[in-house]
Parts: structure tokens; C-alpha cells; sequence
């Protein structure tokens, strides 16, 4: 309710001055305001970590993990932050985040921007919330590609101990030939790396943190059944689908359909649950499928189950609907 009063005020800032302003006011609001406590409904187990309720925030939102305490009082089931660079960057020049109201979408191409992985440790190592916590990595735009993976090695060291588990980016459109990191020789040697630094830190930290891999909806059915394949080879313990879409299908005519960047919302929706049945029926039950473009009511979020997900996150949604999002979701996946 309070939302539908605050929207028309952010609507009147440019997208990404209200986003900031946002994060802000949720920051303060996690400081000020007393812990609210997570909905239980219908716990689920997922990666072997307990979930309260299947809904959770997808990353992208809060890039620094300065307001995981005003987010959880929402009532996320598990937030997910980032995605967090080794190093700090400032992302593409601006403008680069834009509203598609008729289309209840929106087009992003942030480019990572971030205060770097050392800056988003210091800010949740202060938090209250003590639900579950995914860390989204990634790596910094003037790596060379074919040296990715020693980025996502630093990322990996460093969250290993503060994430519940933690999510490989290799599938945003907005940083130059990430989306390379999809093919069958680029992946195998990402994961191959991953998973062996994995083991090693949970030896070291006596603690398994989970591997979950987030890939993009624009991908031809060859394609998933080569990442189902890989995610099964390398034993990653979870997978994403999807990230935003470079598509223009479904907003032919909107005036800002020409703008570079991903496209989430209302439009992601039916591309990414057929990702999701896709990799489902690929992957047999070996790993869960966490789902994740389009939902903007419950409905949405029980297709998304009704499909094989085991978990559902929002993002766009919660920019159109607020809140109240967050509850319709939870009620409608009991």
C-alpha cells in the first residue's frame, strides 16, 4: 500500500537516480528499524542450506550489499547481492538504466558497476540478518577474457566464508564477450578451476558452500543441453536461469526498444521459464534449477515452480509492484 503512494514520487527521478535512492532509504531503514522476522512457508531444502520460503531477491539490486537488513525485512526467503568485482568499477557512462512502464520492463546496461569485493565484505559483515545470503561475482571489464577465471578464483577466496552460497556471472550482456565464458571449452575449464577451489576452501574453512552458475535466456536448445552437461560433469551444486535478455521481440515498437543493454521484466518472462523446463528435463534431478526473469505477480512465481524450479527470485517486479510482490509470491508457492 505504501508503495503505490512512494512509486509515482521515484517514477519522476531517472531510473537509476531512484534506484540509488532506494538502497539508501532500505540502508537507513535496516539501521534504524528492529529485525522483522523471515515468513516461514512451506520450508524448502535446496543445495542442502534451508530455505524458509522459496522467494528470493536476485542480485543486481543491491550491487554492495549496503542494505541486506532493510531488503530481509521484506520477507525474502534468501537474498542474493552483487555482482561484485574483484576490483572497483565504475560500470558504462550514463544514462544506462531505463523504465519501459507500458511493457513493465526495464533495460539495463550497468556495465558491473561496483565498490569492489573488499568494499560489499566490509558492509555485510555488519548486518543483522542472519538468513541466507548469496554472493554474486564477476569479473572486472579490462580483464581479458582468457583471463576471467582468475578473477572469479580472487572473488571466490574472498565471500567464501561471509555466502551461504555463492553465484558465477558469466551471462550479462553489458561487459564485453562475458557471455564467451558460455561456450563448451571456456565453461569447462571455468567450472573445472571453480570447483577445485571450492573443495580447497571448505577444507580450509571446514564449511561447503555452495557453486550455483547463472546463465543467459538467449541461448539455442544445443546450448543448454551442453551447460546441463557441464553443470553435471563438474558437479556444480545449483544453476540460474536466466539473466536479462538482448532480445527485442516483445517490445517491438516501445521508443526505447534501441537501447543497448539487458532486458528484464515483463517480457523475460515466457523466454526464461522455457530456460528453466529446458535445463530441468536436461539435468534429470542432478542439480536444482533457481528461476529467476519476469515475475511480476504469484502466478508468475508458481509458473516458475510448475516448470522444475526449486526457487524462484524477483528483481524487476519489485520496481513495478514493491513489496507487496515479495508476500503475493510466498502465498502463491505454499
Amino acid at each position: 500500500m505504501l508503495y503505490s503512494l512512494v512509486r509515482p514520487l521515484l517514477f519522476l527521478l531517472d531510473a537509476e537516480s531512484s534506484h540509488d535512492l532506494t538502497i539508501s532509504g532500505l540502508a537507513s531503514a535496516g539501521k534504524l528499524l528492529p529485525p522483522k522476522p523471515v515468513i516461514e512457508a512451506n520450508p524448502v531444502e535446496v543445495m542442502g542450506l534451508r530455505f524458509p520460503n522459496r522467494i528470493g531477491l536476485a542480485a543486481g539490486l543491491d550491487k554492495n550489499g549496503e542494505a541486506v537488513d532493510g531488503l530481509a525485512r521484506m520477507g525474502f526467503g534468501f537474498i542474493e547481492i552483487g555482482t561484485v568485482t574483484p576490483r572497483a568499477q565504475p560500470g558504462n557512462p550514463k544514462p544506462r538504466l531505463f523504465r519501459l512502464p507500458a511493457s513493465r520492463a526495464i533495460i539495463n546496461r550497468m556495465g558491473f558497476n561496483n565498490h569492489g569485493v573488499d568494499a560489499l565484505l566490509a558492509n555485510i559483515r555488519n548486518r543483522r540478518f542472519n538468513g541466507i545470503l548469496g554472493i554474486n561475482i564477476g569479473k572486472n571489464f579490462d580483464t581479458p577474457i582468457d583471463k576471467a577465471t582468475d578473477d572469479y578464483l580472487a572473488c571466490l577466496d574472498k565471500v567464501y566464508a561471509d555466502a551461504s552460497y555463492v553465484t558465477v556471472n558469466i551471462s550479462s550482456p553489458n561487459t564485453a564477450n562475458l557471455r564467451q565464458l558460455q561456450g563448451v571449452s571456456e565453461l569447462d575449464e571455468l567450472l573445472s578451476r571453480l570447483k577445485h577451489r571450492q573443495q580447497s576452501l571448505c577444507d580450509e574453512h571446514g564449511r561447503y558452500v555452495p557453486l550455483v552458475l547463472k546463465i543467459a535466456p538467449d541461448l539455442e536448445a544445443d546450448q543448454i543441453i551442453d551447460i546441463a552437461n557441464a553443470l553435471r560433469r563438474h558437479r556444480i551444486d545449483g544453476v540460474i536461469a536466466t539473466n536479462t535478455t538482448i532480445s527485442r521481440d516483445r517490445i517491438a515498437g516501445d521508443p526505447l526498444a534501441d537501447q543497448q543493454g539487458g532486458l528484464s521484466g515483463a517480457p523475460l518472462f515466457e523466454k526464461s521459464t522455457e530456460v528453466v523446463a529446458s535445463l530441468v528435463r536436461a539435468l534429470q534431478g542432478e542439480l536444482p534449477v533457481i528461476a529467476a526473469g519476469g515475475v511480476l505477480d504469484g502466478k508468475g512465481a508458481k509458473a516458475k515452480l510448475d516448470a522444475g524450479a526449486s526457487l524462484v527470485q524477483i528483481y524487476s517486479g519489485l520496481i513495478y509492484r514493491g513489496p507487496d510482490l515479495v508476500t503475493e509470491c510466498i502465498a502463491e508457492t505454499r
